[in-house]
């Protein structure tokens, strides 16, 4: 049984402007604008594809012209697509520039060069489709594994969309000769199964995008935009690992803001939540772009520091008397600004926690010594189990704070 080239276009066609309609329709609905890129390139590559199939014949040289420069434009749409995807703003010239130089090679060639105009046209899918690739390549935070569909199918995005037209020039040019041709009726069929998967991977995209943002809201402070407990014990135990396989030692630094409790007293929780975030800032300003820094409770802050024990001290001290002279007003009078940090520095592999205990040791004996100071730990405990035993063994003396020990 044969099957009708026409027909499978036609249906083709359908198909790639129902999946346009609904990629538009969620790219709306979820105020997504890449989606709605792709929806659109969707719509008029489908249109200019259906026109051509149903009315190519009947069509004079000026409509002809204009449908096929509307597939040029589909496939810069599919450029600014992924550009729009990744954050970047539309290129407008390069939109419709494909188009324009179809145009003008059409009008400049001689009728007879219809060999040279595919070729012509050819060469601007293929470099609409590398700008695709490119686009998509630059995004790094991806494995190549995962990242290659992402890649791999705008290029033939571009491709399919613009193919229907020039096999249609060669279809008509040969008297139907060459839609005999069992690679047209494959192609037609190739054509209905990548309108669909192309969508898919869109979809990929979109959703391993909305993935990722959850993670990153579920690992960051939204109040300072550091890292929380739990972004911070993750991205610590790879810079941990990264520097026990170069053999280098770390050093964790516990930040504690000096009678916060007693600053959201007098002058109201604003005033304090003003307070964390002036220390943040003051902290990512003063520490290495290296280093790790997070909030890990409620005026507790914490550092990783990939350095010796006691380069980690200088960095607090520095930490220290940049905060103590970023002082706030507020209506009230001056609020101080005052922290006191404990420091504790381990050798290559030295578990987080065993840190963390270590600094909070430092930073109990930082509170007792007068707060606003910076304190070094003598000795790393053997293990989080031996501290956690040796603290709790200290009869009617206050204990070490136990908060930051939810990261065990």
């Amino acid at each position: 049984m044969s099957l009708d080239t026409s027909t499978l276009y036609l249906v083709a066609t359908m198909v790639a402007a129902m999946l346009g309609a609904m990629l538009l329709f969620f790219g709306k609905q979820e105020n997504i604008p890449a989606l709605k890129w792709w929806g659109t390139a969707y719509l008029l590559g489908a249109a200019s594809v259906a026109l051509w199939t149903l009315a190519a014949n009947t069509l004079g040289e000026v409509l002809s012209l204009a449908l096929n420069a509307v597939g040029f434009v589909a496939c810069g749409m599919v450029w600014n697509a992924s550009r729009v995807f990744h954050g970047r703003k539309p290129n407008l010239p390069g939109l419709v520039l494909g188009a324009v130089a179809w145009i003008a090679a059409v009008t400049t060639l001689a009728p007879e060069s219809s060999a040279l105009r595919m070729t012509i046209g050819a060469g601007i899918v293929a470099i609409y489709a590398a700008l695709t690739a490119t686009e998509l390549w630059s995004e790094r935070r991806r494995t190549l594994q995962r990242r290659w569909p992402a890649i791999v199918v705008p290029m033939l995005h571009g491709f399919v969309l613009m193919l229907p037209i020039l096999l249609g020039d060669l279809l008509h040019a040969r008297d139907g000769a060459f839609s005999g041709s069992i690679w047209v009726t494959m192609f037609a069929i190739e054509l209905v199964l990548y309108a669909v998967g192309t969508v898919f991977v869109i979809f990929m995209l979109v959703s391993e995008r909305a993935v990722r943002a959850h993670k990153t809201a579920a690992s960051m402070d939204p109040l300072t935009g550091m890292f929380n407990r739990r972004g911070f014990a993750e991205a610590c135990a790879r810079v941990i690992e990264r520097e026990a396989s170069a053999g280098r030692p770390v050093t964790a630094l516990i930040f504690d803001i000096d009678h916060f409790k007693s600053i959201n007293d007098r002058f109201g929780h604003p005033a304090g939540d003003e307070i964390l975030k002036l220390f943040a800032t003051v902290v990512v300003n003063t520490v290495r772009i290296t280093d790790l820094s997070g909030r890990i409770g409620g005026e507790e802050f914490a550092a990783l520091l990939p350095c010796s024990l006691e380069e980690g001290v200088m960095a607090a001290e520095r930490v220290r008397a940049a905060f103590a002279n970023s002082g706030i007003v507020v209506e009230d009078g001056p609020v101080d600004t005052t922290v006191s940090i404990g420091v504790a520095g381990g050798p290559a592999g030295t578990e987080l926690e065993v840190l963390l205990a270590a600094a909070d040791t430092a930073l109990y004996q930082a509170k007792r010594g007068g707060r606003n100071r910076v304190e070094a730990a003598e000795e790393l405990p053997l293990s989080l189990e031996n501290w956690r035993r040796k603290t709790a063994g200290i009869a009617r003396q206050p204990q070490p704070r136990a908060g930051l020990m939810g990261l065990a």
